[in-house]
């Protein structure tokens, strides 16, 4: 389902291979999250979520470039499509100045710093899916693009003006604004930091947290979130548009692995120079 915008409000179109829709299936799966954690400190010197992204990336790549012939032709003729396509990913992000998760005692006192909720704003995030022959370089345009918004306050301000709307002609304008706003956008990515250690609820053990969504108007939304040193991928689709999200999960897992496979060989590299 895709809505046009009206001539009084004109923004950025997506391309005619634009996917939207709303979804309503989906799948997660699990992944060990040391290996990134310590390339981020020591090589990266960026955050997990700019690796988290440049791994969305090379798994959309891989997904897309799925069923393409064998030969040159027809992968040049893929490979020039994707370098066309305008994909535009909604991120959510939480700009709480107190981050984590605070003890119930502390935020009942007065005048705590101890914040309830989270403040949620988005920035509209560029999410390239043109084939790359250094996996790394998807993580660095990633981070590069990242930290261009983080200058340009765009969270902030889209949680403000949100507040604002809100505030002024309630909770259905401001709904429409961003409902608008995610029309013309591709998906939906979010990463959220979960518990370091294991936890229970009424007694009963948290095996894993898989968080998601439903009736955005996106035929794909993406949730990363970190529980016990593993993070949890989860995905809700449009089955019209992505019939075969297990797929698109092992790409996500394979991308991972060739990120993880092109630092450790940097990393020889440099030992041996």
């Amino acid at each position: 389902m895709v809505v046009q915008p009206s001539q009084g409000c004109k923004m950025m179109r997506e391309s005619s291979l634009r996917v939207a829709s709303c979804p309503y299936g989906g799948m997660s799966f699990k992944l060990q999250r040391g290996t990134w954690r310590q390339w981020e400190r020591k090589r990266h010197r960026g955050t997990i979520n700019d690796v988290l992204l440049g791994v969305t990336q090379v798994g959309l790549c891989r997904y897309l470039n799925r069923g393409v012939d064998a030969n040159d032709g027809a992968k040049n003729h893929r490979s020039g499509a994707l370098k066309k396509m305008r994909l535009r990913a909604a991120v959510i992000v939480n700009i709480r100045p107190v981050a984590g998760i605070q003890d119930l005692a502390d935020m009942m006192v007065e005048k705590s710093k101890a914040k309830w909720g989270n403040w949620v704003g988005y920035i509209i995030l560029p999410f390239p899916v043109a084939l790359q022959k250094d996996p790394l370089k998807y993580v660095r345009q990633a981070k590069a693009t990242v930290d261009r918004k983080k200058h340009s306050l765009e969270a902030i301000f889209t949680y403000v003006c949100v507040k604002l709307v809100h505030n002024l002609f309630g909770f259905k304008a401001a709904a429409c604004i961003t409902r608008r706003v995610l029309f013309n956008t591709t998906l939906t990515f979010s990463s959220m930091p979960g518990p370091v250690e294991e936890i229970s609820f009424y007694g009963h053990p948290v095996a894993y947290i898989a968080p998601s969504a439903y009736g955005l108007p996106q035929a794909l939304i993406i949730h990363l979130t970190s529980y016990a040193n593993k993070m949890t991928i989860s995905l809700s689709v449009d089955p019209s548009v992505i019939p075969d999200p297990s797929i698109l999960c092992d790409d996500l897992e394979e991308s991972l692995k060739l990120i993880v496979d092109a630092v450790q060989k940097n990393l020889i590299a440099n030992v041996v120079v």
